[in-house]
């Protein structure tokens, strides 16, 4: 895990640097490297859009939250196993939420009751389950 979150978080020159402020919320993400120099928050459902070999890095240097009852979707034959989110903070999924992509974060991460995630959730601290659904990616 420690590898590959040196990895993740070792990669420059991103082709977007704090997109949207932060706050992804409606938007459609095409493959590439993604950088926040703040928290990342997903108030509204997002898609990922692209081919299936196309690969997806998301750096975070705060927190990472999405809200209760939000999904990520992905289009175009993007594949969850290709998506990768470094956080370096707290790592909050609302209620009956669904997620795309692998986590990995230096702190927790909280699946909260009823959510999904069709990825994987590694943190250097812990990981929280209530009643969740982990699938792993094909």
């Amino acid at each position: 895990m420690q590898t590959a979150y040196t990895d993740a978080a070792g990669r420059i020159n991103p082709d977007f640097l704090n997109l949207g402020a932060g706050t992804i919320g409606g938007l459609t993400l095409t493959p590439g490297l993604y950088k926040w120099t703040s928290p990342v928050n997903i108030p509204t459902d997002i898609a990922i859009a692209g081919g299936p070999d196309d690969v997806w890095i998301f750096q975070v240097a705060g927190t990472l939250k999405m809200s209760s009852a939000v999904r990520v979707t992905l289009s175009g034959g993007a594949q969850a196993k290709n998506i990768y989110w470094q956080v370096a903070g707290a790592v909050t999924f609302g209620t009956t939420s669904h997620f795309e992509g692998n986590i990995l974060g230096q702190t927790g991460i909280n699946l909260q009751t009823g959510g999904s995630i069709n990825g994987r959730l590694l943190a250097q601290t812990a990981v929280t389950l209530q009643m969740n659904t982990v699938t792993q990616p094909q």
